[in-house]
C-alpha cells in the first residue's frame, strides 16, 4: 500500500483511483490510514460480503483465527468489468507497483 501512495499521482494519471477494503472496522481503518498517511480510499467489509463475493478470504489467518482477505489487485473499467486482476493464496504476499502501473498502461 505504500508503492501505491508513493505513485497515486502516476495511478490517476492513468485513470486508475486506489481503493482498498479490509475486514477492519472503519475506526481501525482510520487509525491506521492516518498513521501510515494514505490518501487514498479506503472502504471497511466487516462481514466479507465484497471479499468472499470475489474470492479473496483467507480462512482463519487473522487475529484469533478470524477469517481476512488475501492480498488481490483488481482493474475495474468505469462499466464495472474487471479488466485485470492480481491474486496471491498467501496473505504475506504483496504486490509490487510495477505490474499495476503496466496493466494500467496496457488498458489505456
Amino acid at each position: 500500500m505504500r508503492s501505491v501512495q508513493k505513485h497515486l499521482n502516476e495511478l490517476e494519471g492513468l485513470g486508475v483511483r486506489p481503493v482498498a477494503i479490509s475486514v477492519d472496522a472503519p475506526e481501525v481503518s482510520r487509525d491506521f490510514i492516518q498513521q501510515a498517511g494514505y490518501s487514498f480510499t479506503f472502504l471497511s467489509d466487516q462481514n466479507t460480503e465484497v471479499i468472499r463475493r470475489y474470492d479473496l478470504v483467507h480462512a482463519g489467518a487473522g487475529e484469533n483465527g478470524h477469517d481476512i482477505a488475501r492480498p488481490a489487485e483488481f482493474l475495474i473499467d468505469t462499466a464495472g468489468t474487471v479488466r485485470w486482476v492480481n491474486l496471491t493464496q498467501n496473505y504475506m504476499v504483496r504486490a509490487r507497483i510495477e505490474p499495476i502501473l503496466e496493466a494500467a498502461r496496457n488498458l489505456q
